[in-house]
């Protein structure tokens, strides 16, 4: 129970007499003997028991008309709210029989509104007066309450007499004194009260279900019905108390003293008529209409913010109503007085001054104030907590503006007060509503960790997803500048911040082995890039562990993935032995690894063979590098440069084969002074390449040692297949002061034997060809001279006997013309003889172009004082590209047209000159 004594009284209306718009300076009057008034729609609605104008409606312009309703007295009004109908009663004759009739401003019967209804007011044909009366807003229930304790309902069109039904609801021994009609949602219930007890039916059942609420009463016009704000409840005003209740329930109750004349509930607030204290006492049903000497106290109450914001005294008030925005208070000498409410900054403005600021803020809430004006009202409120010490209150204040206040506002306040709690609290609320910067979360990070508040630190961080408010990044970077590296890497982790997370874990805590799993967890994507930046440092700490990642990575990492695996090798700088284990099981696991891989691991071979001293061990290890040459993965011109740097023999010597440079396998011998591999080197690909007998020649002749049998073995190939002339082989030799005469002796004997032999084989040829010369000439001469007969029979063709038109040559060869149109090439020639012809013309011209170019160089060579230049000139022309020479770089390649010997004459020659 509240006492009305402990609330603050404010005058939040402004109370003016309303004046008459006619006579101007005067007030306005009301007529004489209003006994009812209501008001709705647009107008006041005034019942007269003194003339025969029994109601009066007044306008907003002051405006007042009346008609007839009843032809005595109207003693009771109920204009709805929601629709244009006006309920009475009335008398139209002395005696007991009061009338109800319902009206409809809106239609019009010679002038007056539109009577849509007219039946008596008689509970059981039982006169007695009516007492109260209230109809709900959907035209469908009416109830009336007598003297004599009955209530009757209608139910159905209020407004139509077929389409509604009557009956008797309640009936008891203490007069009715209030009824009220409550909707929420669909249930419709009606409360109604007795000088003795409260009751509440519920009309939306069938039975009419009745609850007894209280066993106390109160007197008429002290009860009403509350708003939605105060959830509908029924009000009853006692003389002590003012009490509220709920269709169930008694809810609570106001200690508001004093003899209650008028209760009504109008826009949130309550308005009570209180009788004056020095007026006397009366109790009896009939007594509470005043008398002309009564002093009446009105007070409006606000219930939610529990102060009062009116409070006047009025002479004999009549009732008090409210339209067009403002409440009339209507006494019985003809005044209307009107209260004007304050705006809602004014009302704030007078709290602001007495320092009220959480009525200020109740107040506000129950006007609906926008956002915007209750954080100004947090913020004043706060300044001044704030000015006063109380530093706790005022940072809750500020904790209510965020959102619309500038948080630095608050936040400079507490720095400069050094009240770091209060500043902690204030971010706290900032990052809840998901409203801190990245500032605002570095401040609260560094408030925590100065605090030295583990718990609070921990119980930020360790929020659920769903209550992070704040830049995680940023607060990882405070943290981990903090030192507080297992918080950071919680949060990190947390939020699958991978990248904070292995910085701290790897570069802060030195957790290799954490870091190591940590990524061996990730995506493949995120593994791979991770890996490329920390491979090395893992590689150093955790090698085998940062080897077994990285095998994985590259081969079946899931989820779904390879990697390059040369990408990888980089990482390996400084841990050979790990890379040559990884690089031998991706060749195992992928036979077509980069190139890379390939040469990388051949190094590694390579340098584990140079610097193996077990003779074993040494061999399986140049197997193994040489088994990795045979792959055919390995690039040739970087597996070469790998086997000369090592010395790797076997391995130079198969990329030379490999490659066919057959003149590097002579030449690597001949560095290497093995003189049988020279010869083996010859015997195998002399083949291939002819000039390796001239190199082996030329190299034996310039050894000083004792060479004379492998000399012999080289001349002896030489000689065989006829690979130089005799005088180069002894300008060659000439060099060697070991190789004496006997060592070519044999070899220039078969040579000359040989040569010998072939001048007899060519002057047997002269002898054979002039001879046939002389014939040859012999029939050309018989040609010139005589007929020539032709006398073959058969063509030389097809062998077939000879038929007209046939061809006949001087050479006694004859064709059938269609034979010789189908094989001759030339009409000039005879098929038969062509290909001799040929071979001959052929021969000659070749003799000729020898004898003119060996006689045209001769000449340009001994007319020339720069005989080099003229040789040169030969060479760029192809003259000398048959022969290549001991000196040549090797792998020339040989092409012409020219015969060797002639070649090597003129060389020969060149070399004598010179």
């Amino acid at each position: 129970m509240a006492a009305f004594l402990q609330w603050r009284k404010f005058v939040f209306f402004d109370k003016d007499t309303v004046k008459d718009n006619v006579d101007n300076g005067k007030n306005f009057v009301l007529p004489s003997g209003i006994s009812a008034c209501d008001s709705g729609r647009g107008h006041i609605v005034l019942g007269d028991i003194l003339w025969q104008y029994g109601i009066w409606l007044l306008t907003r312009s002051l405006q007042l008309t009346s008609f007839q309703a009843y032809k005595l007295r109207v003693t009771h009004l109920y204009q709805l709210k929601q629709h244009s109908i006006l309920v009475s009663v009335g008398q139209d004759e002395h005696g007991i029989n009061p009338l109800v009739k319902v009206w409809n401003l809106d239609k019009r019967d010679s002038g007056s509104p539109l009577c849509t209804r007219i039946f008596p007011a008689i509970p059981g044909n039982k006169p007695t007066e009516v007492s109260c009366l209230s109809v709900h807003e959907n035209l469908n229930f009416m109830t009336i309450g007598f003297t004599d304790g009955s209530v009757v309902l209608t139910k159905g069109d209020i407004t139509r007499d077929r389409h509604s039904k009557t009956l008797t609801l309640h009936e008891g021994t203490s007069p009715v004194t209030g009824l009220a009609f409550r909707q929420l949602a669909k249930v419709t219930h009606l409360f109604l009260t007795t000088l003795e007890k409260v009751y509440c039916y519920t009309l939306s059942i069938k039975e009419y279900p009745k609850v007894e609420l209280d066993t106390h009463g109160c007197a008429l016009r002290c009860s009403s019905l509350a708003d939605p704000s105060q959830d509908s409840q029924f009000i009853v005003a006692g003389d002590e108390c003012v009490y509220l209740y709920q269709p169930d329930e008694r809810g609570p109750c106001f200690a508001f003293d004093g003899q209650k004349l008028l209760a009504h509930w109008h826009r949130g607030y309550l308005f009570l008529i209180i009788r004056d204290g020095k007026s006397p006492s009366k109790t009896e049903f009939g007594s509470r209409n005043s008398s002309s000497s009564d002093k009446q106290l009105l007070t409006i109450y606000d219930l939610d913010n529990k102060f009062i914001a009116y409070s006047a005294s009025f002479d004999d008030v009549i009732d008090v109503v409210a339209e067009w925005g403002s409440f009339y208070v209507l006494t019985r000498d003809g005044k209307i007085f009107v209260l004007q409410e304050k705006d809602t900054q004014t009302k704030l403005e007078m709290l602001f001054k007495k320092n009220l600021f959480v009525m200020a803020i109740n107040l506000a809430k129950s006007q609906h104030l926008d956002s915007d004006g209750l954080s100004e009202i947090f913020r004043q409120y706060g300044d001044h907590l704030y000015l006063k010490g109380d530093h706790d209150g005022a940072v809750q204040q500020y904790i209510r503006t965020i959102g619309k206040l500038e948080p630095s506002y608050v936040i400079r306040k507490f720095l400069d007060a050094q009240r770091i709690h209060n500043l902690t609290a204030y971010l706290q609320a900032l990052h809840r509503q998901s409203l801190a910067s990245a500032d605002h979360t570095t401040l609260l990070l560094n408030c925590y960790t100065k605090l030295k508040d583990s718990s609070k630190l921990e119980e930020f961080i360790k929020s659920s997803e769903s209550e992070v408010h704040f830049d995680v990044e940023i607060a990882i970077k405070v943290l981990r500048q903090a030192g507080y590296h297992s918080h950071a890497v919680f949060l990190a982790e947390k939020h699958m911040n991978h990248e904070w997370y292995l910085k701290i874990q790897l570069e802060d805590i030195k957790n290799y082995q954490e870091g190591l799993r940590y990524i061996g967890r990730l995506p493949f994507e995120q593994a791979e890039s991770n890996m490329k930046r920390y491979g090395k440092t893992l590689m150093h700490h955790v090698p085998e562990g940062t080897t077994l990642l990285l095998k994985g990575l590259c081969t079946n990492y899931q989820p779904s993935g390879d990697a390059s695996s040369e990408e990888f090798i980089p990482i390996f700088a400084n841990n050979p032995r790990e890379l040559k284990a990884f690089l031998e099981h991706m060749i195992k696991v992928d036979p077509h690894s980069p190139q890379g891989v390939y040469d990388t691991l051949l190094e590694l071979r390579l340098q584990d063979w140079a610097h193996e001293h077990d003779h074993e061990r040494k061999k399986v290890l140049q197997e193994e590098a040489v088994s990795l040459l045979r792959s055919d993965n390995t690039v040739f011109d970087k597996a070469l440069v790998l086997c000369q740097m090592h010395n790797f023999k076997e391995g130079i010597l198969y990329l030379y084969e490999k490659g066919k440079l057959y003149q590097q396998i002579m030449h690597y011998h001949m560095q290497n002074e093995e003189y049988g591999k020279v010869i083996e080197a010859c015997k195998r690909y002399g083949d291939q390449e002819g000039c390796l007998w001239e190199q082996a020649l030329g190299y034996f002749a310039r050894k000083e040692e004792d060479c004379k049998a492998y000399i012999s073995e080289v001349l002896h190939h030489i000689d065989q297949n006829n690979l130089m002339p005799p005088l180069l082989v002894v300008q060659t030799l000439a060099h060697n002061s070991t190789a004496t005469l006997s060592v070519i002796k044999d070899y220039l004997i078969n040579k000359l034997q040989r040569e010998s032999q072939q001048i007899e084989d060519d002057e047997c040829k002269i002898r054979q060809y002039r001879e046939e010369t002389a014939h040859l000439r012999s029939e050309i001469q018989d040609l010139k001279t005589s007929a020539k007969i032709f006398q073959k029979t058969k063509c030389n063709v097809c062998n077939s006997p000879l038929e007209l038109p046939s061809v006949h040559f001087l050479c006694s060869h004859s064709f059938h013309q269609h034979c010789f149109e189908s094989y001759a090439e030339s009409e000039v020639e005879c098929p038969t003889c062509t290909p001799e012809n040929r071979k001959v013309m052929d021969m000659l011209r070749a003799q000729d172009q020898k004898r003119d170019l060996h006689d045209h160089f001769n000449r340009q060579l001994r007319g020339s004082n720069d005989g080099f230049s003229v040789v040169a000139d030969y060479f760029g022309r192809g003259v000398f590209n048959k022969l290549t020479l001991i000196t040549d770089p090797p792998g020339s390649k040989t092409v012409g047209s020219l015969e060797v010997n002639l070649q090597r004459d003129l060389l020969i020659h060149t070399k004598r000159n010179c």
